[in-house]
């Protein structure tokens, strides 16, 4: 016993070592790829959650249209206790004469009594009840349709409509990734604008060093070391500004993610991993906006409109149903002798409705039908056209940022040569110090042209990518 109690006890300990190896620690950075930020919307973005819950919502809509083709079945029970019995008049056929006979017959009434004088009334009228006190009715209706041309077209519509949400869930995974890619992008160009303006420091900080030495050597002047001085408190100052940036951009690369802000996040891709070559669409493809969800949910809205029109025709269209009842009912004027006889009933049958003249409501209503098709279509054709239209700019514009970021690059490089070619200069006493620092703002210059232009590249490439319907 002993010994089996140390076995469970030694294995209780290594599954909570192992429980505290793997579980995930409160607060610890996540270490995501673009990618794991793509999915991680996927299962938390708000937006893509509820257009999930609509397909959920649309399956339950097709199990309910499907459900009314089925039998219907409903049962009844019902109990009255007249205080006053209703009662009717009803024509006392007995005349004064026949009333005479019965007499001289000497018969007896109802109460066991002979008959010895014509009642006043007699040969008019006479109250009579055909309702006993207590009654009581248990029933069983049954109700199948045979024949429903709007059940038919209801059933095809429900699954168009399931259709319709699968597709708006597509273009919520679409604006989503679109969404969350951008905002990493923009937290790698940041990271990347912020390490230019380190090495920019770096290297502006050895020169402030050095002219103020030389200014304490009387080779340069006080003004030299002020001008020099104002330009590194501004790149300090630029630096601060973008680390704040940067902390927004995580804080919404965050919400687009649908992650809480005050989680910690630490990108893994970088920017050069990002292929800026693979998105140069052919433009000589004209059949691409097939990919486009949005083309996609305008072909889906045609066809709702086109069972919409089918629905108002069937409205013409005669509805065939079969019935069918069994109940028991319950009488007498006595409580407790109400249910010590029954009374059953069944019946089946068909119900046939045939419709005739509406006051012209059904055929008004298929011809705005008719022209709810044709705005449809019409719809469908001018998207079209804007699409091809949207890629052909898209295009344009991805083409042109890779130049616009290709010649930045250059200037870049030429500015970091100026600047040392201008620092050799001063240095042998050939240059000014005014060159110098004008050469560091152009330095300065083209290292925020390029951060603009790389950001444009990689927001280009995500729009050419959506407009080509490449992000499925």
């Amino acid at each position: 016993m002993k010994r089996l109690f140390l076995i469970l006890l030694l294995t209780t300990a290594g599954i909570g070592a192992f429980a505290q190896q793997t579980a995930p620690q409160p607060g610890a950075a996540h270490n995501f790829s673009l990618q794991d930020c793509i999915n991680y919307a996927y299962q938390h973005q708000d937006t893509v959650k509820n257009a999930a819950l609509d397909i959920k919502s649309a399956e339950y809509k097709v199990k309910e249209t499907t459900g009314i083709g089925l039998p219907q079945i409903s049962a009844s029970a019902s109990f009255q206790d007249y205080l006053k019995i209703p009662t009717i008049l009803f024509p006392n056929f007995i005349t004064p004469a026949v009333y005479g006979v019965l007499i001289d017959e000497k018969v007896k009434n109802g109460s066991g009594n002979t008959i010895t004088q014509v009642p006043n009334g007699a040969g008019g009228y006479q109250s009579v009840s055909f309702t006993q006190k207590y009654n009581t009715g248990l029933g069983v209706t049954l109700n199948q349709i045979i024949f429903d041309g709007s059940y038919l077209v209801g059933l095809k519509a429900s699954k168009t409509y399931k259709e319709l949400s699968q597709r708006s869930y597509t273009r919520s995974k679409i604006d989503a990734r679109v969404n969350v890619t951008k905002a990493y992008y923009q937290v790698l160009v940041s990271d990347e604008q912020i390490r230019l303006l380190d090495a920019d420091i770096k290297q502006l900080k050895q020169q402030v060093d050095q002219t103020v030495a030389q200014n304490k050597q009387g080779f340069v002047e006080q003004v030299d070391v002020q001008r020099i001085q104002v330009q590194y408190n501004n790149l300090l100052t630029s630096r601060e500004n973008t680390v704040t940036l940067l902390a927004l951009n995580y804080q919404l690369l965050k919400f687009q993610m649908g992650m809480p802000i005050t989680e910690e996040i630490v990108l893994t891709d970088k920017l050069g991993d990002v292929n800026m070559t693979n998105s140069t669409a052919d433009a000589g493809d004209t059949t691409f906006y097939h990919n486009r969800v949005e083309y996609n949910l305008t072909e889906t809205n045609l066809k709702l409109n086109e069972l919409d029109l089918k629905l108002k025709k069937s409205h013409f269209l005669p509805t065939l149903s079969a019935i069918g009842n069994s109940s028991l009912q319950f009488q007498n004027n006595s409580f407790s002798q109400l249910y010590s006889t029954s009374y059953p009933s069944t019946y089946v049958g068909l119900n046939l409705s045939v419709p005739i003249f509406s006051g012209g409501q059904r055929i008004n209503q298929l011809r705005q039908s008719k022209i709810a098709v044709e705005k449809s279509q019409n719809d469908l054709d001018n998207l079209k056209n804007g699409i091809l239209l949207q890629a052909n700019s898209a295009r344009a514009t991805y083409l042109n940022s890779l130049r616009s970021l290709d010649n930045q690059k250059q200037n870049q490089q030429l500015a970091q040569e100026v600047l040392r070619v201008s620092k050799i200069k001063y240095q042998q006493g050939v240059g000014s110090s005014i060159e110098v620092t004008q050469a560091q703002t152009d330095l300065e210059s083209a290292d925020n042209q390029y951060i603009q232009a790389l950001y444009n590249a990689l927001v280009s490439k995500v729009d050419l990518d959506k407009a080509y319907g490449k992000l499925q």
